[in-house]
């Protein structure tokens, strides 16, 4: 057998010293610098050459330059010094002979698994192997061949052995009188003897079905280690475990040669020559010669990338995340435990964040261009993107069927972004040539991406990590097609990745859990001090009962101390803090704390003073809410976990009381609402919000946002924050003037709107 390396420069005076060019000039194409390269992985059978010929991945190369070398290398030699596989003179041993026909076999699994779930893919050039037959044939040393005759051989011959299996159990059950009559008692009934221990004719060694133990045994192991499909109907006792092992390590060969002169027919010689071929690996086994046989794959960058996402990705992934919009295509993605939440919190479900790898089929030891890792940054931000698009859609319809899991990258009461793991995945070849160790490794390069430093919870902080998984364990793997095997280590390898990332962040990043004190507005403390929190808080835990949990990530870099130390003395009066490391449940280090309702007054010294005097034209409105439900709703008690305040908008034909015209509201121009509790007036007592925004919602809409009994629609101001007014107003003398007022008609309880101007009227001395 010829071995040839996929992608490799090979010179031609090579080649024609080992008599490889003639019989593959339609495969190699010829560089610009004149040497020969073949882009293919598989095998080829020359009938020119008389001689197999096996392209084997580029991922066994080792890059030039790796341990100081300055070529590329395979088993740590020279590609041409290694093409000649059956030479054993030559700078291949024994085991690495083994490995190449074993490699051949996997391949050739591989790439019938990949026609089978691809059919629509057009990178395989096949043509059928040889089939046993009367006319010309060849000798074979390979395994593949030997494995394929094999299972051909149990297909077509299922007859024969019927057959003699029949002759071998005839007169098997006979009773043998003569010894029955000597050697067993017998009991007289009525005159006629009865026998209690009948013997039977005893069965004798019979070698014919012998060789079928071991025939079947063999394609057993075939079915199970390199996941053929093969069918076994005979009821034998079969070959299995360690005691089969002990046939592969050499006794299989010697009991082979011990029965090899029990056979006469031409089928049981084939037969037995087959066994025996599987058992030494190298005798030669004869194959049909009547035709250039191959099945090769001339992209296999495009199989490698298959392998991986059978192996890692997800199959239910919603449009437009793997296809992206700007038609780029993502290798692999699927959904896992988030890196932060530790999945273990009271009354909580698995939170789960989105993951994106890329496969890269190179040889060992290459690096990843920029280009690469560019474009593994756009995969990200069009998944962030995607993800928001969907969150601001407002089709709650699409949300549920495109999203789940709920899984939401964006929180709204921080503005912090999600961590969303994102790696490289490259393939390498066990040192020992093993298929069984898959060997997964990280390596220490990391990439990193940001708009803003110190900020880890910014939808711009990018971070990307790179492994190596043994190839020859992943191919395997893939071409058993075990369900069962692939899951495991779907499982397995997910968990290793995102443990692997957890302690890439908390080498680099000190994350610290928060919950606020019993006095303190968290919502409202996040939107004061946004500017100096923005990126380094985030919402990973969600709430356990009416307590809050933050997660506080900081650079651990020497030029940050001073930016981190203001930081953590900002949160530190306000919130009780502990380390605790990404995946670590922040109940097992903060105490449990008996927090505030939504709506309780924050203290004065938190809230932003604005003077009235400033906004002498600009509109304040003044509303009211009956009770502490509505207060806890307006404080964020809904949907969106948003501070709002709504008014009813006058209908025609719809009676409700304290409705506003859209268009009065609207053209209003409101830069502030003032709130008292409907019928507490007289106490003087109110809350001054500040709006950022407004927005029409229907009937339904409010249904879904937790409103109770929604009716019509409503005009709703969306706050930013709670803010204090200088002057403070007399709300009880506008109130009382409003209900005086015979020309407004007032409803109590109903907005009024006041210019800046007009409150000062009202001022408190």
């Amino acid at each position: 057998m010829k071995v040839l390396i996929e992608g490799y420069y090979y010179d031609p005076a090579v080649l024609e010293r080992e008599q490889v060019t003639d019989g593959l000039i339609e495969y190699h194409r010829r560089p610009s610098d004149g040497f020969v390269c073949y882009n293919y992985v598989g095998h080829v059978y020359s009938p020119m050459l008389k001689d197999y010929i096996f392209f084997l991945p580029k991922v066994v190369l080792e890059e030039k330059g790796t341990e100081g070398v300055d070529y590329d290398r395979v088993f740590g030699e020279k590609p041409e010094d290694i093409i000649c596989v059956s030479d054993k003179a030559g700078k291949m041993n024994a085991t690495q002979r083994g490995f190449v026909c074993e490699l051949a076999v996997w391949v050739y699994r591989a790439l019938m698994i990949y026609r089978e779930t691809h059919p629509d893919q057009n990178i395989l050039l096949e043509r059928n192997i040889a089939q046993i037959g009367n006319r010309r044939q060849r000798l074979s040393d390979t395994l593949l061949d030997i494995i394929l005759e094999l299972i051909r051989f149990n297909r077509e011959n299922q007859d024969y052995v019927l057959f003699v299996l029949k002759s071998i159990h005839s007169g098997y059950n006979k009773i043998n009188w003569r010894k029955t009559i000597a050697h067993s008692p017998a009991i007289v009934q009525d005159g006629v003897p009865v026998y209690l221990r009948p013997v039977n004719k005893k069965k004798q060694v019979n070698f014919d079905e012998e060789l079928f133990i071991i025939y079947f045994s063999i394609l057993n192991y075939i079915s199970s280690h390199y996941g053929f499909r093969v069918n076994i109907n005979m009821g034998f006792e079969l070959i299995t475990g360690s005691k089969f092992r002990h046939y592969l390590d050499g006794y299989g060969r010697v009991r082979m040669r011990q029965i090899r002169y029990k056979y006469f027919s031409d089928k049981a010689l084939r037969l037995w020559e087959l066994c025996y071929a599987f058992f030494d690996k190298s005798h030669a086994v004869n194959v049909r010669d009547d035709q250039k046989e191959y099945l090769l794959a001339q992209n296999f960058n495009i199989v490698f990338e298959a392998i991986i996402d059978e192996l890692v990705g997800s199959k239910d992934i919603p449009s437009g995340l793997k296809e992206q919009k700007d038609g780029k295509r993502v290798d692999h993605m699927y959904t896992f435990a988030d890196l932060v939440y530790p999945g273990a919190m009271q009354k909580q479900t698995q939170k789960e964040i989105y993951y994106i790898g890329d496969s890269k089929y190179y040889k060992i030891g290459s690096t990843v261009g920029d280009e690469s890792v560019y474009k593994q940054y756009t995969y990200a931000r069009n998944v962030i993107q995607w993800n928001l698009d969907l969150f601001l859609s407002g089709d709650e319809a699409k949300k549920q069927k495109d999203n789940p899991k709920k899984i939401w990258l964006r929180d709204e009461v921080t503005e912090g972004y999600n961590i969303i793991p994102n790696f490289f995945i490259s393939a390498f070849v066990d040192k020992k040539l093993s298929f069984e160790n898959d060997n997964l490794r990280k390596r220490e390069t990391v990439f990193n991406a940001r708009q803003f430093e110190n900020r880890l919870f910014d939808r711009d902080t990018l971070i990307i990590t790179h492994y190596d998984v043994n190839f020859l364990y992943v191919l395997s793997l893939y071409a058993r097609n075990n369900a069962f095997s692939k899951a495991s280590w779907k499982v397995q390898v997910r968990e290793l990745f995102r443990k692997n990332i957890q302690d890439e962040l908390n080498s680099n990043y000190s994350f610290y859990a928060i919950t606020p004190r019993e006095s303190v507005n968290a919502e409202q403390f996040m939107q004061q001090n946004f500017q100096q929190l923005l990126g380094k808080v985030y919402t990973p835990y969600g709430e356990t009962g009416s307590q809050e949990y933050y997660s506080v990530a900081l650079d651990n870099g020497e030029r940050f101390a001073n930016e981190n130390e203001r930081t953590l003395s900002l949160l530190a009066p306000y919130f009780y803090m502990e380390k605790c490391p990404v995946g670590t449940n922040p109940e097992s280090v903060l105490p449990k704390v008996e927090q505030q309702a939504k709506g309780v007054v924050v203290p004065e010294s938190l809230l932003t003073l604005h003077y009235v005097q400033r906004y002498l034209k600009d509109n304040f409105l003044i509303g009211c809410y009956k009770d502490e439900a509505q207060l806890n709703w307006i404080m964020g008690a809904n949907d969106k976990g948003t501070n709002l305040y709504n008014v009813r908008i006058f209908t025609k034909g719809l009676k409700r009381a304290g409705t506003m015209k859209r268009s009065q509201l609207e053209q209003g121009g409101i830069k502030f609402v003032i709130l008292y509790r409907l019928g507490e007036d007289f106490k003087n007592e109110y809350r001054v919000f500040h709006v950022h925004h407004h927005a029409v919602m229907s009937e339904e809409r409010m249904r879904q946002a937790l409103y109770p009994n929604p009716q019509g629609n409503y005009f709703c101001f969306v706050f930013d924050e709670e803010v204090s007014i200088s002057p403070d107003v007399n709300l009880a003398k506008i109130l009382t003037e409003c209900r005086l007022d015979t020309d407004t008609d007032y409803q109590e309880g109903a907005p009024v709107v006041f210019k800046g101007e007009e409150l000062l009227r009202y001022q408190t001395r």
